[in-house]
């Protein structure tokens, strides 16, 4: 069609930089077709033989390849959970979709589209009906808000939580350095020493964490934390201290609340949705802990793994910087708007 439109627009006289600038091409691919079509007539105006091997595998049966991978195995009556390109291949050419394409060659396809139906991402739907309300009250704490009120200077934002089960794990051979061309070598046997949990309630604006170590999370290891950051300053003489906590037992519902409000009045207790941990900003320095101290791990008893989470906590509030919070009430409605196209009981946005 647009090799057509070049060549009526040049019989009509028009130069090539008008027909570029009314088919929005560049002069070049006008000057191209307008040779092609004096030359060689109507037929310059079809495809030119390409170099190389032809196509073995029509549009069709590509798109069909492509539509298979796009479907779980079991819609197909596969006994599998995902697909990889050799079972593609080989269910492709068992349906008659395709004539025997290798692996490669399916793996070539999918890559046109970025199709990669062997991995897989887990996903929680969100069942709490009052989602939006309670998950926008914490984004608006994040941004130094409350209620539509903007937060003072004596007033601040906790996000707690525990990390239970943490094991004490010594190498039966200690761990090599690394060196040159070598990565550090870890031994995968070890001998179990323990478990131990690790509470910790993080300042959201001030970068600052406060944990201690217990034998296990419950109510008692909760207050604990709770009166080691109340009893110190600048908390204990603040205006509102903001405690932002999941669902877990040891701080769930309005029992947690008023145990909260009634050891410490300038505490109030904000539970996040059910399902909502990623909102709690407490796990992104969990996962720093995790990544920077207990990957690969190698302590010789529950003590010195106590030490060394402490330890690595004073080392983290020594250059702490706020985390960089991005997702807010506006990025929630989006989010479950989407989600609320999927499926009608998803819990509604927040109106306005």
């Amino acid at each position: 069609m647009l090799r057509s439109q070049i060549v009526l627009l040049a019989a009509a006289g028009t130069a090539n930089r008008m027909i570029a600038e009314r088919l929005g091409i560049c002069q070049d691919t006008a000057r191209k077709w307008r040779r092609r079509y004096c030359e060689q007539g109507i037929e310059g105006l079809a495809d030119a033989p390409r170099p190389g091997r032809p196509r073995v595998f029509c549009a069709r049966i590509v798109a069909g390849v492509k539509a298979l991978a796009c479907e779980m195995p079991t819609s197909s009556a596969t006994p599998l959970a995902r697909w990889s390109c050799p079972e593609l291949a080989r269910h492709a050419a068992a349906s008659g979709i395709a004539p025997a394409p290798s692996a490669s060659t399916v793996r070539r396809w999918l890559a046109d589209d970025a199709l990669k139906p062997w991995q897989h991402r887990s996903w929680i739907f969100p069942r709490d009906p009052h989602f939006a309300f309670k998950a926008s009250r914490v984004l608006d704490l994040y941004q130094r808000e409350w209620e539509g009120n903007p937060l003072g200077e004596d007033e601040y934002v906790l996000s707690a939580d525990e990390k239970p089960g943490i094991q004490a794990r010594m190498r039966i051979h200690l761990p090599l350095p690394p060196g040159p061309g070598r990565a550090m070598r870890i031994e995968s046997e070890y001998h179990r020493l323990g478990t131990l949990a690790y509470l910790a309630a993080y300042d959201v604006h001030r970068a600052r964490v406060m944990g201690r170590c217990e034998p296990t999370t419950g109510i008692r290891p909760f207050t604990a934390l709770v009166d080691q950051v109340m009893q110190s300053e600048p908390y204990a003489s603040a205006r509102r201290v903001f405690w932002v906590v999941d669902n877990g037992s040891s701080h769930r519902n309005w029992v947690a609340t008023a145990r909260l409000s009634d050891a410490y009045p300038n505490a109030q207790m904000v539970h996040l949705p059910v399902h909502a941990s990623w909102l709690n900003q407490i796990e992104v320095y969990f996962s720093v802990i995790q990544r920077k101290l207990l990957t690969p791990d190698d302590f010789e008893d529950l003590d010195e793994l106590a030490a060394q989470i402490l330890a690595f906590e004073n080392h983290y509030n020594a250059a702490a910087r706020p985390f960089d919070w991005k997702f807010t009430r506006t990025d929630l409605n989006r989010l479950l708007a989407r989600i609320k196209q999927h499926d009608r009981h998803a819990p509604h946005p927040l109106p306005g």
